[in-house]
């Protein structure tokens, strides 16, 4: 595959799926919300991402590793790549050990009858989540940097 093509669609995807984590921190802060509209939107998101954002970050991945490889050749740039894609591996290790177990438990809760202790499920979603969101914009970070220099070489 040609290198731009490569990283086109590397930094296209990482985009995609980074900028995705990012507007629910930007957006979705739950401690505001009742426990009938947490669950319900919780419940939603998680049916409506829960397939696509680890198959397309599973994608961002590979092709991370793949920028990496070839950019062998040109120390800063393969040092960029090479740490993003350790951070994008880090953002999907979170979602898989800690955010998707919660997710799960969630979607078998009522939106009407939450267990009594569901705040505390809240926040522990919230706090991985923060931490893959930071995660996640670093790697989309030194990936652009990576890109970039790779593009400046020529």
């Amino acid at each position: 595959m040609n290198r731009s093509i490569l990283g086109f669609a590397n930094l296209l995807l990482a985009a995609l799926v980074i900028g995705t984590v990012f507007g629910i921190w930007l957006g979705y802060d739950p401690s505001g919300l009742s426990a009938a509209a947490w669950v319900e939107q919780q419940q939603h998101a998680v049916s409506a991402l829960n397939t696509i954002l680890p198959a397309l970050g599973a994608v961002t991945i590979a092709l991370t590793l793949a920028s990496a490889v070839l950019a062998r050749g040109d120390r800063r740039a393969f040092a960029s790549l090479l740490c993003a894609c350790a951070c994008f591996v880090a953002v999907g290790l979170v979602t898989r050990f800690e955010n998707q177990p919660i997710n799960a438990i969630v979607l078998g809760w009522s939106p009407s009858a939450p267990p009594l202790d569901w705040t505390a499920w809240r926040d522990r979603w919230w706090h991985w989540h923060e931490l893959r969101a930071g995660l996640g914009v670093a790697g989309l970070s030194l990936l652009i940097a990576g890109q970039l220099a790779l593009a400046r070489r020529g």
